[in-house]
């Protein structure tokens, strides 16, 4: 964990619901959300504003449909990190605040048909106000090898955006918990909830937040629109 005189750290995970393909209507939804958690970062899903459609358009960090996201990240101080398809190719995350967006990381380890499409990123950090959040996506958190590279940049937390199916809940807390005990640091991941299409017709929801012990100390519910948020201290 890095050492810093910086305040805490209020994160949330957030699980908007997603309209297959809806950019400009998922994005209306993501600056609701931000507005609910009331915090300095929000985490959203794996391609949360197309949903998990692999054949979705790239998403450039110009984008005019993420105006709604940029506003409410002006109004609340608050940092987003998005999921979307992102000029790259890659299945990223853009880090959107009120001055605009702007493309944080590609996701590592892809899965299955998502390498016909997308080219694989590298271990990426985003840092807000002193803290270090190493940034990770479904499949690389499961990959004990991204976690490492990633801790080697030096973090303070570790966070994903995932997309799973309602019976597997459970995974997150597993990974979670692993990477806590191998890197002491926190862990926040923002999972789908409903249906986000790509044939994910149910989703897990239950986005967690996880402490440098492996302890779970922020949850959501199953559906739609539930948020978790917590404040990190320094030790």
């Amino acid at each position: 964990m890095q050492n810093s005189t910086s305040p805490g750290l209020t994160i949330a995970a957030a699980q908007p619901a997603t309209a297959a393909f809806d950019v400009a209507g998922n994005a209306v939804a993501h600056a609701a959300s931000i507005r609910a958690a009331n915090a300095r970062v929000v985490v959203f899903p794996e391609m949360s504003l197309t949903g998990y459609e692999l054949t979705a358009p790239l998403i450039a960090p110009d984008d005019p449909r993420l105006a709604p996201i940029v506003e409410a990240c002006a109004a609340t101080g608050t940092l987003a990190l998005v999921g979307a398809p992102t000029p790259g190719p890659w299945i990223g995350v853009l880090a959107i605040d009120g001055s605009g967006a702007r493309i944080a990381y590609g996701k590592t380890y892809l899965h299955g048909t998502e390498a016909d499409r997308f080219a694989p990123g590298e271990p990426a950090v985003v840092e807000v106000d002193g803290w270090r959040l190493g940034v990770a996506v479904c499949r690389d958190t499961g990959i004990p090898e991204h976690a490492a590279r990633t801790a080697k940049l030096g973090i303070d937390g570790y966070v994903a955006g995932v997309v799973h199916q309602d019976h597997e809940a459970h995974v997150h807390g597993e990974r979670a918990r692993r990477v806590a005990a191998e890197h002491g640091v926190w862990v926040v991941t923002a999972a789908f909830a409903g249906a986000t299409g790509g044939g994910f017709d149910r989703t897990s929801g239950r986005s967690g937040i996880w402490d440098a012990r492996g302890e779970l100390v922020a949850a959501a519910g199953p559906d739609p629109d539930d948020v978790a948020v917590f404040t990190f201290d320094r030790v």
